[in-house]
């Protein structure tokens, strides 16, 4: 049985109190229920503990949906509609997503559009993973509510290409100059930008899933006010922000420690500062800014200026852990300067300031000098922290019974920081890969078996440059 002790149920923003009734940007609970240390799922932390004040531990909104019975669902916390069922067998491409909006008419509505970044990433819920087959895996998104796919395999996709088109754009390019626009992933849960054109062997305009929201037009849509004592309040959230980081990068469980650190301190006037978990922290992005935006005057950290930044190439730790094929060593960042990866040798902004990815909990980055994933997303391991405080946030003490099931990240031992794709993919222990077990493009497999013989080897498994240029387009996001 679960225990809460409520901190309050109402929010006072600069004196004024505010419900979540009537705040215009609702920000719903991730729905985290479990506790991690860097290898293993643990038992609630206790004030004081070693990683105590992770996602988990606080209650937001919770995800409350009703459906309609018309083909739509209604968010109950965000005053959005979403279409039920989006088209699963046809993706569009970003161009057939925005006019699409137009002819929509599920539920007989008529003022259909295709949703925001902060609009898309509020279904998100963070107790998926991806696993090695779509059995052992569990979208990013309430399936009682939302229908949903993966990836077409039998069609030479991926099982994580579940990317769902948003109409934010990018304010800069990214990868070999590619205009993109941003976009969730509810097959591997992450925020990444897709170029709307792939280059290379598949060329062409990208195409993703879309589904259509409605209502609320003030979602998403921030309201700071800058406090007399370094904070920030966001009247649209609720929530209250320091208005300086922490100053130097650290790891996710200093970075948790550090919020402790600064309770204890009464930081600012105020002891109960919190880590944000994942979508409080994406909040506060502001997407009409990037350090490589095309337009100078919005070259500066995807941040508000309101706020303090140390470094504007910064990402930020959250208190979310990132779960993936059962494992629980990495941690959500985001990205408000340019999500880097190295690819061909080469490091670039592969998708966009703005990004949601994940980094490992621990360890030394030196050992992750390739990056991480196909397209070499950068790992820095030593992130940025800022507070919040404030929401409708309940302190919760215990969660579900532990049962074993997570365990640290896999590392490749010959020190690149990737999983060993043999240790990953040979499910039967051959020491070989079948088309079977393979889990990326069948086109890929076909480059990869220089032999022919319908099996890859280790020495298989690592591409030629060539085969390296081949892929860097195939599959717009690495993860």
């Amino acid at each position: 049985m679960r225990k809460f002790l409520c901190f309050s149920s109402l929010i006072l923003l600069g004196g004024i109190g505010l419900s979540a009734q009537n705040l215009s940007y609702p920000i719903v609970d991730t729905s985290q229920d479990r506790c991690f240390t860097t290898n293993k799922e643990i038992s609630y932390p206790k004030p004081g503990d070693p990683f105590y004040g992770q996602d988990a531990q606080f209650q937001g909104l919770e995800a409350s949906y009703k459906d309609n019975g018309d083909g739509t669902i209604s968010d109950l916390n965000t005053g959005l509609m979403w279409v039920k069922t989006p088209d699963l067998k046809n993706k569009k491409t970003f161009d057939e997503a925005v006019s699409g909006a137009v002819k929509c008419r599920v539920g007989n509505y008529t003022d259909w559009r295709l949703p925001s970044i902060k609009e898309l990433y509020s279904l998100i819920d963070f107790r998926g993973e991806i696993g090695r087959s779509e059995s052992s895996s569990k979208p990013y998104i309430d399936t009682a509510y939302f229908d949903f796919s993966y990836g077409n395999e039998k069609a030479g996709e991926r099982l994580i290409d579940a990317q769902y088109w948003s109409s934010t754009e990018y304010v800069a390019l990214t990868m070999n100059g590619n205009k993109t626009v941003f976009g969730v992933n509810f097959a591997d849960g992450r925020i990444k930008g897709y170029p709307k054109e792939i280059k290379g062997q598949q060329k062409g305009a990208n195409k993703q899933f879309v589904r259509y929201v409605r209502g609320n037009p003030d979602y998403g849509k921030n309201k700071f006010v800058v406090n007399s004592n370094k904070t920030i309040s966001d009247e649209a959230t609720g929530l209250v922000w320091s208005k300086d980081d922490s100053g130097k990068a650290m790891n996710w469980e200093d970075a948790l420690a550090w919020a402790q650190k600064k309770n204890k301190e009464a930081y600012l006037g105020f002891n109960d500062w919190r880590l944000p978990n994942a979508k409080e922290l994406q909040s506060i992005v502001d997407y009409s800014r990037a350090p490589d935006a095309t337009d100078k005057k919005s070259r500066s950290a995807a941040i508000d200026p309101v706020f303090s930044i140390t470094e504007s190439e910064s990402y930020f730790w959250t208190s979310t852990t990132h779960i993936e094929n059962h494992t629980c060593g990495f941690a959500v960042y985001i990205c408000f300067g340019q999500a880097l990866g190295t690819m061909n040798g080469k490091k670039m902004n592969v998708h966009g300031a703005g990004a949601q990815r994940s980094d490992p909990k621990s360890g030394d980055p030196k050992e992750w000098n390739s990056g991480n994933g196909p397209q070499g997303d950068e790992v820095r391991i030593l992130n940025y922290v800022r507070l919040v405080r404030g929401g409708h946030i309940s302190l919760r003490t215990d969660g579900p019974a532990l049962d074993g099931t997570y365990s640290e990240s896999r590392r490749n031992q010959e020190g690149s920081g990737r999983q060993n794709p043999m240790s990953r993919l040979d499910k039967d222990g051959d020491g070989k890969i079948s088309k079977s077990e393979f889990d990326g493009p069948s086109e890929h497999f076909k480059q990869m078996d220089r032999n022919k013989d319908g099996y890859l080897t280790e020495e298989e498994l690592r591409p030629g440059p060539q085969q390296r240029e081949n892929r860097r387009f195939t599959g717009p996001e690495g993860r």
